[in-house]
C-alpha cells in the first residue's frame, strides 16, 4: 500500500529529517479539529493582539465552513476563548462561554459570506473595554496554523509565528525606508514584510515580521516618529 508518509530512516548514521514534530502529531491543542478548534483559538488570541486591549464586545462573523459546521466543532467556544486570551491547549476552552460572561465579554456570532476567501474564515469586529476597535479578518489553514488576512480595512497577509509590527501612517515618500533603518539600527531583521495603503499620500498600513522580539525601547521610538498614528506589536501566538 502507498502512504505519503515521510521516510524516516535515511542512510545509515545519518539524521532524521522531518519537517517537525508538529508535521506528524499535529498541533498541543484540547480538540477536536486542529483547524476549526486550534486555528480557531488562535485567531481570536490574535485578535485580541491586535485589538492591544481586554475584549469587551465582540461580534463575530463566521464564513463557509467556519459557518455550516463551527457549532458542532466547537469553534465559537475556540474563537472566544482566544479573545479571552486562551491557549489551544488550555483546558479551559470548553468553558469559554461561561468564562466570557463571568469577565464580562458580550459575544454575538453571525453567519456571513466574505467573499472568495478560505473557508475556514472570520471576521472579527472588537470593541475594548477602553473603547478601542478593531476589524480583523482571518483563516485557518488546517494543522492550527493561521493567516491574517485583514486588519482595520486593510489587506495584510501574515501568520502569527513571527514577532510583528503593525504601524498605521500616512503615506508619504521615504517612510517605510525610515522605519527599516530603524529596526536595523536596532540589530532586529526583517523577515517579511507587506505595506497596503488606501491610495497614494493617504493611510497606508505596514505588516513587518521580524526574526528577534520587539523591545520596549523601539515600541516608543517608533511611536514618537512623525506620520505615525498607530503602532502594535504583536508576539507570536
Amino acid at each position: 500500500m502507498k502512504t505519503d508518509y515521510p521516510k524516516l530512516l535515511l542512510k545509515e548514521g545519518e539524521p532524521v529529517k522531518v519537517g517537525s514534530v508538529f508535521d506528524l502529531l499535529g498541533p498541543v491543542m484540547v480538540g477536536p479539529s486542529s483547524s476549526h478548534t486550534a486555528g480557531a483559538v488562535r485567531l481570536g488570541l490574535m485578535a485580541a493582539k491586535i485589538l492591544g486591549a481586554k475584549v469587551k464586545q465582540a461580534r463575530i462573523q463566521l464564513h463557509g465552513s467556519f459557518a455550516e459546521t463551527g457549532k458542532g466543532h466547537g469553534t465559537h467556544l475556540a474563537l472566544t476563548a482566544g479573545l479571552l486570551g486562551m491557549k489551544p491547549d488550555d483546558r479551559r476552552i470548553r468553558e469559554a462561554s461561561q468564562i466570557a460572561l463571568e469577565a464580562g465579554l458580550e459575544t454575538v456570532f453571525e453567519n456571513v459570506n466574505l467573499g472568495d476567501v478560505h473557508p475556514n474564515s472570520v471576521r472579527f469586529l472588537l470593541t475594548g473595554w477602553g473603547g478601542e476597535k478593531a476589524e480583523i479578518n482571518g483563516s485557518s489553514l488546517g494543522g492550527g496554523k493561521i493567516l491574517i488576512t485583514g486588519v482595520n480595512g486593510f489587506e495584510v497577509e501574515f501568520t502569527g509565528e513571527y514577532p510583528a509590527l503593525i504601524a498605521i501612517y500616512m503615506d508619504y515618500p521615504g517612510m517605510i525606508a525610515e522605519i527599516t533603518k530603524l529596526l536595523a539600527g536596532k540589530g532586529i531583521n526583517i523577515a517579511q514584510m507587506k505595506v497596503s495603503r488606501e491610495g497614494k499620500g493617504q493611510n497606508a498600513l505596514a505588516v513587518i515580521e521580524t526574526d528577534e522580539p520587539i523591545t520596549d525601547i523601539l515600541s516608543s521610538e517608533m511611536k514618537k516618529m512623525p506620520m505615525i498614528e498607530q503602532v502594535m506589536f504583536i508576539d507570536p501566538s
